[in-house]
C-alpha cells in the first residue's frame, strides 16, 4: 500500500531530521564509571577471594566456621563486583542553577513540534552538564 503525499513528506522530514542529528545520538552522554569505585570494588573482590580460600581451607577441619567465612567471602566478592560496575550518580544542572550569569531560555511556544521541544531539551542538557 503506497503512502499518501502527506505521509511521504512527513517520513522524508523525519529522515532528514534524523540524519542531521545522528551525531547527537552517537555521542549521547552516558554515566561514567568511577575509578575510585573500580579500585575499591577490586579490593573488595580480592578480600572476598581471600576469605573464600581461607573458609574452604579451614572448612575441612572446623565445619560451620569455615562455611560461614567462605559464604562471607563470596558475598564480599559479589558486592565488590556490583560496587565496581555501578556508574556514578551525576547531578544534572538546570539552566536556572548555573552560575554563568546567563538567563535561562524561555520555553518555546506550545505550537512547536515534539521534535523541536526534544531538541531544545537536549541542547540545554549539553550546555549544562
Amino acid at each position: 500500500m503506497p503512502l499518501s503525499e502527506q505521509e511521504q513528506r512527513l517520513l522524508d522530514e523525519m529522515e532528514r531530521h534524523l540524519m542531521s542529528n545522528d551525531t547527537d545520538v552517537v555521542t549521547a552522554p552516558s554515566r561514567a564509571l568511577s575509578y575510585r569505585n573500580i579500585v575499591l570494588g577490586s579490593i573488595m573482590v580480592l578480600a572476598g577471594l581471600g576469605a573464600l580460600v581461607v573458609g574452604v581451607s579451614i572448612g575441612f577441619n572446623t565445619g560451620f566456621l569455615g562455611i560461614a567465612i567462605g559464604v562471607l567471602g563470596f558475598v564480599l566478592m559479589v558486592g565488590g563486583v556490583v560496587f565496581a560496575v555501578t556508574p556514578t550518580r551525576g547531578t544534572v544542572a538546570t539552566a536556572s542553577s548555573t552560575s554563568s550569569g546567563t538567563k535561562p531560555r524561555a520555553p518555546r511556544a506550545s505550537g512547536s513540534s515534539f521534535m523541536d521541544r526534544m531538541n531544545e531539551r537536549w541542547d540545554r542538557r549539553r550546555e549544562n552538564p
